[in-house]
């Protein structure tokens, strides 16, 4: 396994840092906290193009890697030894990932000082986590006040197949050529290919200022390290704000095949529309893929039906193996979208006005007894069960892929889900289809379950 040592320092203004913020990395007791976190997910970086997700493997093979920041007067450089080679082309460090790992520098660093600071940030209260999300996306310069609505989230898993990856490109490709840009969770599959395609169209288009947007967030950076085509790259400090990072940005979302990860994301998106506030919002959502994937769609609306009631139905569209009306359905939504803002007097750059409920806000702390206590049960109301429910598939999210995870199912064995018997049936059939369409991992052949279902 070939490493490489080196010095870099970062080029424009960007992620340049003040004194403080760099004494921030170098200093006191919070600097081993910082170091450490900015450590892991600059390993991350530097291992973009790694086929595997076992983020605690990465950790492992590169147990001697180490990232110093120094301070300089006219800035500040980065002292890096035993990096991944696959990170650099005859000695120098690849562009785009050097970009990344100043990105992630910014970001860790200001979540770090400014975020956490509880005289500026009060993250117990709804509006104050809100508050910080925006101020994390204004730092990172990604809210710009001049554009229209035409951000289009797409969601998906990294591990699907080579046909549904296709399908990512070319749905990407129209809205290229509508000249739409694109925002994703930055790793491989889903998240890759509507950039790639939507490349394609923008380019034919001669858009020169076309933006990909790639949100990440410590914990998952490893396994789904940014994609080269990631041209904005933002670090949110947990899953939960990372998610309202979304929503709030998107104009549009689109949803790919995917498996507990993209589960859990829709499970937040539908949980938010869901409440009687967000009725008037503009948002369009559609689930797609090829024709190969119909059978995932038809299993994953039966049972979100079943769980959350008939009517969540009428909140997503499902397009199966039609790229361009994807496109076409969205560019015409986009202009509902435009009305609403208006209407409302809403910024087009961040909808202050979506309703998150504090319940989709907060954390959840993941560990074998929190899982446990998880009540899920169709006698609960659909939007406290489908809090619950996003919280479960958080879990196996963590146990599959996050380095914390994989350790404590290793230590403690699998997490236990509890439900009852009709609602246990259902959740488990629909996680062994994911199992059985290798939708767990990138590693297909060895995925071992981190959970059980267990009927109550």
């Amino acid at each position: 396994m070939d490493k490489i040592d080196t010095e870099i320092g970062p080029r424009g203004t960007l992620e340049l840092l003040s004194q403080r913020e760099v004494e921030a990395l170098t200093s006191s007791a919070q600097q081993a906290k910082l170091s450490d976190l900015f450590r892991r997910c600059a390993l991350a970086v530097l291992n973009t193009g790694s086929t595997s997700d076992d983020a605690a493997a990465i950790f492992d093979a590169y147990g001697d890697f180490s990232i110093e920041v120094t301070g300089r007067t006219r800035g500040l450089k980065l002292v890096i030894k035993n990096a991944p080679a696959s990170a650099f082309v005859e000695g120098r460090m690849v562009e785009g990932i050097r970009q990344h790992l100043f990105a992630v520098l910014r970001d860790i660093v200001y979540i770090g000082t400014d975020i956490s600071n509880t005289d500026l940030f009060d993250l117990d209260r709804s509006e104050g986590i809100t508050d910080a999300v925006f101020h994390i996306l204004k730092h990172a310069r990604v809210l710009n006040p001049g554009l229209q609505p035409k951000l289009v989230v797409c969601w998906g898993g990294h591990s699907i197949t080579r046909i549904e990856y296709d399908y990512t490109k070319e749905v990407g490709y129209h809205l290229g050529l509508r000249g739409l840009d694109v925002c994703t969770g930055c790793g491989p599959g889903a998240m890759k290919g509507p950039m790639k395609g939507a490349l394609v169209g923008h380019a034919k288009q001669r858009v020169r200022k076309a933006r990909y947007l790639g949100l990440s967030e410590p914990g998952i950076i490893a396994a789904e390290p940014p994609n080269p085509i990631v041209s904005h790259l933002v670090v949110l400090p947990d899953i939960e704000k990372r998610l309202e990072a979304f929503v709030r940005l998107a104009h549009g979302i689109i949803i790919f095949p995917g498996g507990v990860g993209t589960t859990e994301e829709i499970l937040y998106l539908l949980g938010i529309m869901l409440e009687p506030s967000n009725q008037e919002q503009q948002l369009p959502i559609i689930f797609t893929g090829p024709s190969a994937s119909a059978d995932y769609f038809r299993e994953l609306d039966v049972f979100l039906k079943l769980t959350l009631g008939e009517e969540i139905g009428d909140l997503y569209r499902i397009v199966v193996g039609d790229a361009e009306k994807v496109g076409q359905r969205l560019s015409k939504s986009l202009r509902d979208v435009k009305k609403q803002r208006r209407r409302d007097g809403d910024a087009y750059y961040f909808n202050w006005l979506l309703n998150v409920p504090p319940e989709h806000q907060k954390p959840f702390d993941v560990t074998h007894e929190s899982v446990a206590a998880l009540c899920l049960s169709r006698d609960l109301p659909a939007h406290q069960l489908v809090v619950n429910l996003r919280r479960a598939f958080s879990a196996i999210v963590t146990g599959n892929v996050k380095d914390y995870g994989i350790r404590m199912i290793d230590k403690n064995g699998p997490f236990e889900l509890h439900g009852n018997s009709g609602f246990a049936k259902a959740l488990d059939k629909l996680l062994q289809r994911f199992v059985a369409q290798g939708r767990m991992k990138l590693e297909k052949d060895t995925y071992r379950p981190c959970y059980r279902v267990i009927p109550g």
